[in-house]
């Protein structure tokens, strides 16, 4: 049980940093700041069996979007952290290293590159977007900070 409250914490600080990553990236660099709206929408039609759709933004709209896609987006980050956390056992919680927390974070960007992008409608690693490359190494980085943040909120733990 300690080590699934583990995985829950450090999913947690790992989706938290991320999380900072973007205001950063919003208020320093003017990226655009994220919207779990259409994630939301998305998850809303799981429960249809609708996976994948042409545009998100043309799909049935769903009354609490933005907060099902702010739920859906630390319900991963957790499920991650739980993952690295059953994975890797109390010897990893107990001298954390980085690798194995950053070899978990580009590994998830693989669900957002061949399920969630191809979901939302824009292809399949962004590749309908006209700055798929920009989005690509955005997310790598994204996924490395959270990787960050799982290796930090471990170290916290010890």
């Amino acid at each position: 049980m300690e080590l699934l409250l583990k995985g829950v914490a450090i999913g947690i600080g790992a989706t938290v940093l991320m999380d900072v990553w973007a205001v950063v990236l919003w208020k320093v660099f003017h990226q655009g700041r994220p919207n779990w709206a259409p994630v939301g929408r998305w998850f809303w039609h799981l429960k249809d069996g609708t996976v994948f759709h042409d545009d998100i933004g043309k799909a049935e709209p769903y009354a609490g979007e933005l907060a099902l896609g702010w739920i859906g987006h630390y319900a991963v980050g957790i499920l991650y952290g739980v993952i690295l956390a059953l994975v890797m056992g109390a010897g990893w919680f107990a001298a954390p290293t980085f690798l194995p927390a950053w070899i978990l974070g580009i590994l998830t960007v693989g669900a957002g590159w061949f399920l969630l992008q191809p979901g939302l409608g824009i292809g399949v690693a962004a590749s309908k977007l006209p700055n798929a490359n920009t989005v690509r190494a955005l997310n790598l980085v994204a996924h490395t900070i959270f990787a960050l943040g799982l290796y930090g909120t471990a170290l916290l733990l010890r």
